[in-house]
């Protein structure tokens, strides 16, 4: 049997290494998903197959919950709501592993007799998965806009605190670690960490979600690797490092990509609470108002159109009606291509997913770095929804919280077109000022309802 158990772990681990590369683009991301899937599937029949697996009653109790609970969830989510089930999906994987810890040290005694080794893999997953829990909770609430977006935070007095309670929560794991075996330990390095995890991740401001969203999921696979170190358990030992890797590879990828550090976006304070003040004289400016019939002729006889999709297509499910729009474009001649800049909408590959289900050709998504260059050759680029990420305050104003952060440079275009509700700011809670550009104009309403008038339009011509 042990044989057996370690053939069919072998077996899960090639699936789940063999998917994780089909999640490199959109038309092999449904594949991989399923292989990795089956992978998880045989990982779990292994760890059934384990000698000394017994309890058949709550595992089966378990997994008629969990299947209750994830398979509702995943069907009926919409796409602009994924971020949300993600962040909250990946706090219960932290959750799970904080309570294991706290299994082992009661079931244990203390962790009495137990190795050093063991000892300090269960605390490490103790602390790490209570910040990865009540910090995705955090998450899940602004991106739910539950929890306000902006920076929640204690000022100066922020920092200590972090300090604090993280020096309490490895103060309750050392005093374990030498030998306490009083049940008020374990409680004291859950809650310490979970205060942390709060802590942490509220004076983060939704611009930086993304981010937090990638760092949060690495913690939960570092978690459930130490988890699995303790329990001896190559299931979790193995899935954990994959996702912690992958997580914090991501994570790196998204700070560059925002030319901000790790370290920067967890001390907070980007996306919100005194940058929201920023251009407050919007009331001595103008902008210009479009109309779809304009916006149509103004496509139609343009050489090339760059599309530039922000989380308001997500909120309109508007990416079908973009695609159909490009479809009438390219048969009057008009080469479109799609600007994806890697921090739009509310996740990682946002806006690659919803393009990909309105089966808009890869070959036209280009990332930031490819399209910059094309934007001067640009005739219109419309933009849908996105707004920090086409700032021009992210390279002109030092005074801006997004300086520096590489932006999609619609604004060197011959001339934009911005689909938008209204003249809110985006995460960063701050003004665009491409909004207010003499080559701009400004087509206001519902994404897919602007996108519909201006098909109408081109049908027309």
């Amino acid at each position: 049997m042990s044989t057996l158990v370690t053939v069919l772990y072998i077996v899960a681990f090639a699936l789940f290494i063999y998917g994780l590369m089909g999640l490199t683009g959109p038309r092999t991301a449904v594949r991989g998903n399923l292989i990795a899937a089956v992978g998880m599937a045989i990982a779990v029949i292994a760890v059934l197959l384990t000698p000394g697996v017994t309890n058949w009653a709550l595992i089966a109790l378990g997994v008629g919950i969990g299947t209750a609970a994830g398979i509702p969830s995943a069907r009926q989510v919409k796409m602009t709501a994924m971020p949300q089930m993600v962040a909250l999906f990946n706090g219960l994987g932290g959750g799970t592993v904080a309570l294991i810890a706290w299994a082992e040290f009661r079931t244990t005694d203390g962790y009495l007799g137990e190795a050093g080794y063991m000892i300090g893999a269960s605390l490490f997953a103790a602390i790490v998965g209570s910040v990865s829990f009540w910090g995705s909770l955090v998450a899940f609430g602004k991106l739910q806009e539950i929890v306000p977006s902006k920076p929640i935070t204690l000022g100066r007095l922020q920092q200590p605190l972090n300090v604090l309670v993280l020096a309490g929560a490895v103060a309750c794991a050392v005093t374990i670690g030498l030998g306490g075996t009083t049940e008020l330990l374990i409680i004291g390095t859950l809650v310490f960490a979970a205060v942390l995890g709060l802590a942490v991740v509220l004076p983060i401001g939704g611009a930086d979600m993304p981010v937090v969203i990638s760092l949060l999921n690495a913690l939960t696979g570092l978690a459930a690797a130490a988890a699995g170190l303790a329990l001896n358990n190559t299931a979790m030992m193995v899935g954990g490092m994959i996702v912690g890797a992958s997580g914090s590879i991501l994570t790196n990828l998204m700070a560059k990509a925002m030319n901000r550090s790790i370290p920067a976006i967890v001390a907070g304070g980007f996306g919100g609470g005194a940058a929201a003040v920023a251009g407050g004289d919007a009331g001595n400016k103008t902008v210009r108002e479009t109309s779809t019939a304009d916006a149509a002729i103004q496509m139609a006889y343009a050489s090339q159109v760059v599309v530039v999709p922000g989380y308001g297509m997500a909120v309109a499910q508007a990416q079908h009606s973009v695609r159909d729009m490009a479809k009438l474009l390219e048969d009057k001649g008009v080469e479109v291509k799609y600007a994806i800049h890697p921090v739009a909408g509310r996740m990682p590959g946002h806006m690659n997913v919803l393009l990909a289900e309105a089966d808009v050709p890869y070959e036209q998504l280009k990332e930031m770095d490819d399209i910059n260059d094309e934007f001067s050759r640009t005739d219109v680029a419309l933009v849908i929804g996105a707004n920090d990420v086409t700032n021009p305050a992210a390279r002109n104003d030092p005074g801006s919280p997004i300086h520096g952060m590489p932006i999609l440079n619609v604004d060197e275009s011959k001339a934009v077109i911005v689909l938008k509700r209204s003249m809110g700011s985006g995460f960063a809670g701050i003004e665009n000022q491409l909004y207010y550009d003499d080559k701009t104009s400004m087509l206001f309403g519902d994404a897919k309802s602007s996108v519909s008038g201006v098909i109408e339009e081109l049908k027309a011509l």
